[in-house]
């Protein structure tokens, strides 16, 4: 993407990509990462469960960051740290926005949250199987989220065993936790049935708008999802790409 601004990130154990029509944005969006970090990490001190919790908790009036995480686990039925890069992404977005970005895209750990004037390429990530980074999809229509869980490939927490469940939704924080839920029920011998288990699950999970599934090099899709794309290493459409 051209006449853009990027930068790589690293703040404790958020790390990502930002991309934005105005420098001034990337700053912004790394700030409100910082501070939603450390009102969760307040939050979470006096809220031990909030933190350990793999089912849903009490929804906090606040912080924001919180609240929006518990909404988000409750819609699908996951703890609320299953939501939190999501989130993160999506009030960094927010913020971006508010200083007047057109284009504002924040990946936290693989998690996308986008609003933007003009397409923007995201690159699926699978470990080291044939199909990591060969694919993607291109987004044209936002708000959008888009998250990836892995029970083979991520230090993330999985009951299950996808090379990758990834979801789309109008928000990062819905579609980070609801992938959770998709990858924990995607395992077993039958190959077909297990992704037939993650589809009906995504679909059941209010605002999930698609689905793609990888389990064992077989691909399952469902709902609405953005133009799949093939990608090109060597391509600058590789490097212009999240």
């Amino acid at each position: 993407m051209k006449d853009l601004f990027r930068r790589v990130f690293e703040l404790k154990d958020s790390r990502g990509n930002i991309i934005a029509d105005k420098e001034s944005a990337i700053d912004v969006a790394i700030e409100s990462i910082r501070r939603n970090r450390e009102l969760l990490e307040n939050f979470a001190d006096s809220h031990r469960l909030f933190l350990e919790s793999l089912k849903p908790v009490k929804v906090p009036a606040e912080p924001l960051v919180a609240k929006l995480m518990a909404e988000a686990a409750l819609k699908a039925d996951v703890g609320p740290m299953a939501a939190v890069a999501g989130v993160l992404a999506d009030l960094a977005v927010a913020d971006m926005v508010a200083e007047g970005c057109k284009v504002a895209v924040v990946e936290d750990g693989g998690e996308v949250s986008a609003i933007s004037s003009k397409p923007v390429d995201v690159v699926v990530g699978v470990g080291d199987t044939p199909l990591s980074n060969r694919f993607g999809f291109r987004l044209t229509e936002f708000p959008v989220g888009v998250a990836t869980s892995s029970g083979v490939f991520s230090r993330a927490l999985s009951f299950g065993d996808a090379e990758a469940a990834t979801v789309f939704c109008g928000n990062a924080g819905l579609a980070d936790a609801a992938a959770t839920a998709v990858g924990n029920v995607v395992k077993g011998d039958d190959v077909q049935a297990a992704i037939q288990q993650g589809i009906e699950k995504a679909l059941s999970i209010q605002g999930v708008q698609g689905t793609l599934i990888i389990y064992k090099g077989f691909v399952g899709t469902a709902g609405k999802i953005p133009k799949i794309i093939k990608i090109e290493l060597c391509d600058s459409s590789a490097r212009d790409s999240l």
